[in-house]
């Protein structure tokens, strides 16, 4: 349970090449990919196993599967780009969207998209998005996802401000967070700092 911040060194050097001001759209949605599928690698430590017989060339033995349903909950627009790349080392895993954004007014979060069948038919939630900022997009995912009837949620991230990462535990103390890096603040318009700007837009160029 709790705060897991990545130490990994190829994070670390890929992290700081997303925060670059100069790296374009393109190379912008590569480091996202290339970062997000350490993130998921390092979520999933703990998932269940289930034993099954598989055959080699030279004699059968006992292999592994993932033994839980697993459902990926990319909050839009941002979350978008991680979808794919942890899907590939999740190819059975769910896929459905939460449209959230950030009033800018109010730093609050609206809901204006759910597509979440009626039941729930997995065993464990990823929520995707870039940004842990505010924390209060991040937590209404939460509570979208609990109402559900969601049992296990766990947040992937790449960047977070410490007020989101609070914000977050103090609503939802039963949800792990992954990151890629806990930055200082933040500013008065509730962007990360040092952070790296608009995660969408930046990943869409606009």
């Amino acid at each position: 349970m709790g705060l897991h911040v990545s130490s990994h060194p190829l994070v670390l050097h890929k992290l700081a090449l997303l925060r670059r001001v100069e790296s374009e759209p393109k190379k912008f949605r590569e480091l996202v990919r290339e970062i997000s599928q350490f993130l998921v690698y390092e979520a999933t430590a703990d998932m269940p196993l289930a034993p099954y017989t598989i055959q080699t060339p030279l004699s059968t033995m006992q292999g592994h599967a993932i033994g839980a349903r697993i459902g990926l909950i990319p909050i839009l627009r941002a979350g978008l780009g991680m979808v794919e790349p942890v899907i590939d080392l999740l190819p059975t895993a769910h896929v459905w969207h939460l449209g959230l954004y950030r009033d800018h007014n109010t730093l609050e979060p609206v809901t204006y998209y759910n597509k979440l069948p009626a039941q729930p038919d997995i065993d464990v939630c990823l929520i995707l998005d870039p940004m842990l900022a505010t924390g209060g997009s991040a937590v209404a995912a939460v509570d979208i996802l609990k109402a559900w009837g969601a049992a296990k949620i766990k947040f992937l991230g790449l960047i977070a401000a410490p007020e989101g990462v609070e914000r977050l535990q103090t609503a939802h103390p039963d949800v792990e967070i992954h990151l890629a890096a806990l930055d200082e603040r933040l500013n008065e318009q509730g962007y990360i700092v040092p952070g790296l700007g608009d995660a969408g837009d930046r990943q869409f160029g606009t």
